[in-house]
C-alpha cells in the first residue's frame, strides 16, 4: 500500500469512527463505546498532521511556482520546507510501532519480599507513590485487595487504576506505568532498627493491563471457588461472615484472593477482574515466547538480586538500572513525581520498537 493510500485508508477509518460515535445506540455498550473511543483518541492526532502536512505540501508547491516568477517568494518556499520536513517527522513518530495496550487501563500489584516488616512498610510507600502519581496525572483509582502489616505496611496490595475519558496510547495508564513491573530495592535506617543501621530490603511490583470481556474467556468450570473469613493484620479476624473469596483458575495454577469488600459477590467480582487480567497477560507472554519476541518481561520473584530499581534513602537518590537513569530527588519520586523516570525509560524502549521495526522491514 502506498503511503497516500494508507493516509486515506486512516482517514476513511477516522471518519467512519465519528458517525458510529455520533450513535446513540453504541453507547449503549459500554465496552464498544469506550474500544471505538480509544481508537478514534489514537487517530485524532494522526489525521490532524496528516491534514496540516497535506495543506503545507500544497503551499510549498504553489509558493516554488511563484518564486520561479518573484523571488519574493524564496523565503516563503523555505519556510515551508521546513514545516513539511517538521510534519513529516511527527507523522512518522506518530505511526512508529506502539504497544497495543497503550491505552488501557491497568491492574498493579504490590507484594512485600525479602526483609519482613520493613519490607511491608516500603510495600506501602510505593503504594503510596503511584496513588500520587495517579492522582498528578488525573487517573482514577480503586485498592482491589490488600492485606495490611502489623505497622501499616502492606504484605500485599493491588490497585485498579483507570484513565478518566479516552486518552490517546501515549498518556493511557498502561503507557505511562507498565515499566513499573519487576523488584525494587530499598536502601534505609527501617523505623525497627535500634542501632541506626542502612538495611536493604525489597518489594515486587507487578502490572498488567486489564483485560476486557473480548480479551479473555474465563470458563467458570476451570475456576475453584473457595471462600473464607476476612483477616487483619497478625490474623486477627475482622469480618464474622465467610465473605472472602479466594479463586484457582486449574489449568494455569493462577490463584486471586479478595476480602476488602463486605459482600462475598463483590470480593468474587473483583478476584475475577484480577484474575482475567493476569490470563491476559499469561497468554500474552506465551505467544510472544513462541515467536521468540524480546520484548522485556517483569521480574516474578521478589530477590534483592533481580532489582529494577533503588531507592536509597540516606542519598536521596533514585536508580533504574534497566536505562541507567540516576536522579537525587528521591522524596520527589516518593510523592509521586514519576514523569522523568517513566519518560527515560519509555524513549529506551521506543528506540528498540523503531529499531526493531527497521530490522524486520515492517511495522509491526
Amino acid at each position: 500500500m502506498t503511503t497516500a493510500a494508507a493516509h486515506s485508508a486512516l482517514l476513511s477509518e477516522y471518519r467512519e469512527l465519528e458517525q458510529q460515535l455520533a450513535d446513540p445506540a453504541v453507547h449503549a455498550d459500554q465496552h464498544t463505546a469506550r474500544r471505538l473511543g480509544r481508537r478514534y483518541a489514537e487517530l485524532t492526532p494522526v489525521i490532524n498532521t496528516i491534514t496540516a502536512l497535506d495543506s503545507a505540501r500544497a503551499d510549498l508547491g504553489a509558493a516554488r511556482e511563484l518564486a520561479d516568477e518573484d523571488a519574493s517568494f524564496a523565503e516563503e518556499s523555505r519556510q515551508l520546507a521546513e514545516r513539511v520536513d517538521t510534519l513529516e517527522a511527527e507523522l512518522a513518530e506518530l505511526l512508529a510501532p506502539r504497544d497495543p495496550d497503550d491505552a488501557k487501563d491497568i491492574i498493579l500489584e504490590v507484594k512485600a519480599g525479602e526483609g519482613g516488616e520493613e519490607s511491608a512498610l516500603f510495600a506501602g510507600d510505593l503504594l503510596r507513590m503511584y496513588l500520587r502519581y495517579a492522582d498528578r496525572r488525573g487517573f482514577a483509582t480503586e485498592i482491589l485487595s490488600a492485606t495490611e502489616s502489623e505497622l501499616g505496611g502492606y504484605t500485599s496490595v493491588t490497585v485498579g487504576v483507570k484513565a478518566r475519558g479516552n486518552p490517546a496510547p501515549p498518556d493511557g495508564v498502561w503507557a505511562r506505568l507498565k515499566y513499573e513491573g519487576g523488584v525494587h530495592r530499598v536502601q534505609r535506617v527501617p523505623v525497627t532498627e535500634s542501632q541506626g543501621r542502612i538495611h536493604t530490603s525489597a518489594a515486587g511490583v507487578f502490572v498488567a493491563p486489564e483485560a476486557e470481556d473480548v480479551d479473555v474467556t474465563v470458563d467458570p468450570n476451570e475456576l475453584r471457588i473457595d471462600v473464607f473469613r476476612s483477616s487483619g493484620p497478625g490474623g486477627q479476624s475482622v469480618n464474622t461472615t465467610d465473605s472472602a473469596v479466594r479463586i484457582t483458575h486449574l489449568p494455569t495454577g493462577i490463584v486471586v484472593s479478595c476480602q476488602n469488600e463486605k459482600s462475598q459477590l463483590q470480593n468474587k467480582e473483583q478476584a475475577l477482574r484480577i484474575l482475567r487480567s493476569r490470563l491476559l497477560v499469561a497468554a500474552r507472554e506465551e505467544a510472544e515466547a513462541a515467536q521468540a519476541d524480546a520484548r522485556r518481561s517483569q521480574v516474578r520473584t521478589v530477590d534483592r538480586s533481580e532489582r529494577v530499581r533503588t531507592y536509597n534513602f540516606p542519598e536521596n537518590r533514585i536508580a533504574d538500572h534497566r536505562v541507567g537513569y540516576k536522579a537525587y530527588n528521591l522524596d520527589a519520586v516518593l510523592d509521586g513525581d514519576l514523569d522523568a523516570v517513566l519518560d527515560a525509560l519509555e524513549s529506551a524502549d521506543r528506540a528498540q520498537r523503531l529499531a526493531a521495526a527497521g530490522g524486520e522491514g515492517t511495522d509491526g
